[in-house]
């Protein structure tokens, strides 16, 4: 291949680059032949990238004249034919290769078919050619654009496409069921066609490719991008000097080690990593340390089987003669050395596909050095023969797809401690992996293909739940208690003047509700998936149930103790107890209604609410943990709560107002009922409470189960307390004594209103006696400057009328002397805001104060000649 091999070119290849003149090469040919004496001529063209992004002609060029030595010299492939080259360097770009294609057209002789490098020049020469009637065969070409017959009728190549290589991943995807995979790819047409080639067979496969990620010259982004989408299963395919960049990188960012796996392309020199590479800034030991456990994958290019191939000698032979023909001391510098042997069996493979067409052209009468570039008929002898060649090569398997590729097996590598050992070997025609089980995972086994979640339920803590539980059995007892009590008291008066029946109904709701706290803590770890729907419904009735029989029944005595004393006193009648009952069927039955219609029309199902992944505290292994938390809801919870909050909500603030409005009433017939008043007070603050804020808690289960049960437990405890324990104490202390037990329920029903109207009513006395006081000041102020001014002339009275008016001051009215003062010489006063015809004082004739009326006397008026007292 043009091999991942071709950016850096190694400093040891300078003593071969004296050998690129095409003069040299032209005498190398005539060399090789001098031995041979054959008829007739055959001439090839070879162009050879000698240096550039690939100089995989350094090493490839001494096979192929090894190959033309051989051929030369065999006596059964074309016996008759002398096999020429004429080579040119490309250097591995597209527009050099195109004019040395031109000058091997035009130049004398004419070459029968064209042998190519680097994909770059391939795609051009092997388009153009076959407006020559050329066919051409690429020995280092791994381009998957090269598989296309439309655009390259003709071309055939020794070097596998770079697709070989995802079968061969695909196969290891599935022995270690990684199903999601990521890739980043250098910008470039041959690693695009390969990854597109990639995403084909995965997604046939059922893998996903969740990550894709492209760098032109700097991976630096792409690697962070693969880091935070948590690529796990990574594919790489880059060139030799993006590969170090990429590494590199990945050494920083830290994508490497137990959770990773690498796959890169396999044709890069052993020791790749630890070339000397201004553009990065790690050192070896770092990048090894970011390449430790990485897979690589090529196509096997030098067969490891001692077998004889058709050239009479085994692969070991042959790489030892090549290696005598180098003369080098590290040949894994020599560009190309890895491509040598495809380059060696490309020469066989044109020899023995013209040795096949020209028995074929001979018995049509034609010859095949009558080709001229216009003779179609021999040119399609030759494709036909082409396509048709097998056999075995130093290189392995030598045979050729419908689409001119290579099929070849395909070599798998582990770096382990710096060093590549061969792990497997996959057969993609066969579909025959062969693993030899020597890999080495850094964590002990292959890593999972992403994080592996563990999800797990929330569910109620077992000490809450039975906290919570041991809370509802005493409150379910308190409420068989209170049931007992009222049974067995119900003959005593203080018991049937408390409407017991209904006390009893709201016992029953409290002590359903106080079951519902069970039903409430019963999740994942206690119900089945299947059972679960039924427990929401479950909860649904019992807890509507309790709330209408508990609340409802204190609701339908305060309905009922308002509605009698709201009616005018000649309308009052006794209470009947139907009533009660009548307002509580009235709840239940729309319980009922809007419980089946929810239940027949929209059920409710279990559902489930997924929460941000956690981190395991207790194990170092690649998982994270996913909380769900089960909930019951249909698809229309909303408008159901709606509904259910909505006329329930209703009667509690109905229940409230009538409790306030009935709070200072007193009915005879219903003793309790300012009790059962500062019941609905507490059921209704509890419910303004809790349903808000569990509603806003409902992910955190522990929270919402204690708040829920905390509030049925002190609506439920607070309810019997108030409306029993008064009852309880009453009988205890009056044991036998009915009519004083009675009174004393009665006694203590003194309510808050009471005392804040007697507080009311001290403020308003208060404020009387302060304004009286006033005024008589007024007054005393009034007589002094009344008597400062004028001497009295008193006259005895002694009237009944008199005695009347001064009755307040002496307890014997006949003995009292008065006198009447005149103030017909004084000028108006102002009293109170009073005129002087309002004013009448009376003055004690023995202790000379006087005493003042504000009122006008019926008896006199302003036309009176004489004041009056």
């Amino acid at each position: 291949m043009e091999s991942l091999h071709t950016r850096a070119i190694s400093p040891h290849r300078s003593w071969i680059y004296q050998q690129s003149s095409v003069f040299v090469w032209i005498i190398f040919s005539w060399i090789m032949c001098c031995e041979c004496f054959k008829e007739k001529n055959l001439t090839i063209g070879g162009i050879f990238p000698m240096v550039g992004g690939w100089g995989g002609g350094v090493g490839c060029l001494p096979a192929v004249e090894m190959a033309l030595e051989d051929i030369n010299n065999s006596t059964d492939v074309l016996p008759n034919y002398q096999l020429w080259m004429v080579g040119k360097d490309s250097q591995c770009m597209p527009g050099l290769g195109t004019k040395v294609l031109y000058e091997l057209l035009y130049t004398h002789p004419t070459k029968i078919m064209v042998l190519t490098g680097c994909s770059s020049v391939s795609t051009f020469v092997a388009q153009a050619a076959k407006m020559w009637n050329l066919v051409v065969l690429g020995y280092g070409s791994s381009s998957p654009a090269l598989s296309n017959r439309d655009r390259f009728p003709t071309f055939f190549r020794t070097h596998p496409s770079a697709t070989i290589h995802n079968p061969t991943r695909v196969r290891l995807f599935k022995k270690f069921n990684w199903s999601q995979i990521a890739t980043i790819q250098e910008t470039l047409e041959v690693f695009q066609s390969t990854v597109e080639d990639l995403e084909e067979r995965v997604k046939k496969a059922g893998i996903d490719i969740v990550v894709r990620q492209s760098f032109l010259t700097d991976p630096t982004n792409a690697v962070k991008n693969l880091k935070r989408q948590d690529a796990r299963i990574i594919v790489g395919v880059f060139y030799e000097d993006m590969a170090r960049r990429v590494f590199c990188q990945v050494y920083k960012e830290k994508l490497y080690g137990r959770k990773y796996v690498w796959f890169i392309i396999g044709w890069y020199p052993d020791n790749w990593y630890a070339s000397k590479d201004e553009n990065i800034d790690c050192t070896p030991d770092q990048m090894r340390e970011a390449l430790e456990g990485h897979f690589t994958t090529e196509a096997i290019m030098l067969t490891k089987k001692s077998t004889v191939t058709r050239s009479n000698m085994t692969s070991q032979q042959f790489k030892e003669r090549l290696d005598r023909k180098l003369n080098v001391t590290e040949t894994a510098q020599v560009p190309g050395y890895p491509e040598a042997p495809l380059a060696y069996d490309a020469v066989w493979a044109l020899a023995l596909a013209l040795n096949k067409a020209s028995a074929r052209l001979k018995r049509r009468g034609m010859r095949l050095e009558d080709f001229d570039y216009t003779n179609k008929e021999i040119t399609d002898e030759i494709y036909s023969a082409m396509n048709s060649t097998k056999f075995l090569g130093v290189s392995g398997e030598v045979a050729f797809s419908s689409s001119g590729d290579r099929i070849a097996c395909t070599q798998i590598e582990q770096m382990i401690n710096g060093v590549y050992h061969q792990v497997g070997e996959y057969d993609s025609m066969a579909d025959n992996l062969t693993w030899l089980d020597n890999e080495i995972w850094i964590g002990g086994s292959p890593p999972p293909d992403r994080t592996r979640t563990v999800k797990f339920q929330r569910v109620v803590s077992p000490g809450v739940f039975f906290a919570m539980c041991g809370l509802a059995t005493l409150g379910i007892t308190a409420g068989v208690a209170a049931l007992i009590f009222n049974t067995l008291n119900r003959h005593r008066r203080l018991i049937t003047m408390s409407q017991p029946n209904v006390n009893n109904i709201m016992v029953c709701g409290c002590i359903l509700c106080l079951v519902c706290i069970y039903l409430l803590g019963l999740d994942g770890q206690f119900v089945s998936v299947q059972s679960y729907p039924r427990l929401c419904m479950a909860r649904a009735w019992l807890l509507s149930f309790g709330f209408t029989f508990g609340y409802g029944s204190m609701f339908s005595k305060v309905w009922t103790v308002h509605r009698v004393t709201t009616l005018r006193k000649k309308n009052r009648r006794k209470v009947r107890v139907w009533e009660f009952y009548v307002v509580l069927a009235f709840i239940f039955v729309l319980d009922v209604i809007v419980l089946t219609t929810w239940q027949a029309v929209d059920p409710m199902f279990r559902d489930l609410e997924y929460f941000p992944y956690e981190d395991p505290q207790d194990t170092d292994e690649d998982i994270k943990y996913q909380p769900q938390l089960e909930h019951c809801t249909s698809n229309n919870l909303t408008v159901w709560l709606g509904i259910t909050f909505g006329y329930k909500g209703v009667l509690l603030i109905l229940g409230v107002f009538l409790a306030y409005e009935t709070r200072s009433v007193k009915i005879k017939q219903i003793n309790d009922s300012r009790f059962v008043g500062m019941s609905i007070y507490n059921v209704v603050v509890m419910c303004v409470i809790t349903a808000p804020i569990t509603l806003l808690i409902s992910s955190q289960q522990n929270a919402t189960f204690v708040f829920v049960s905390l509030a049925i437990i002190l609506c439920s405890f607070l309810s019997i307390g108030l409306i029993f324990i008064p009852k309880v104490i009453q009988l205890v202390r009056n044991p036998h004594k009915e009519g004083i037990e009675i009174k004393a329920m009665s006694d203590s029903m003194a309510s808050r209103e009471e005392e804040e109207r007697h507080q009311r009513l001290l403020v308003e006395n208060e404020e009387l006696k302060q304004h009286i006081a006033e005024r008589e000041d007024k007054i005393r102020e009034l007589n002094r400057r009344v008597l400062s001014k004028s001497q009295p002339k008193c006259v005895t009275i002694q009237t009944e009328e008199s005695s009347d008016i001064l009755a307040d001051h002496n307890p014997h009215p006949a003995k009292t002397n008065a006198c009447v003062v005149s103030f017909t010489n004084l000028s108006p006063l102002t009293i109170g805001g009073g005129s002087p015809d309002d004013l009448g004082v009376s003055i004690d004739a023995d202790s000379g104060l006087a005493s003042s009326s504000m009122a006008k006397s019926s008896k006199n008026s302003a036309s009176d000649s004489e004041p009056y007292c």
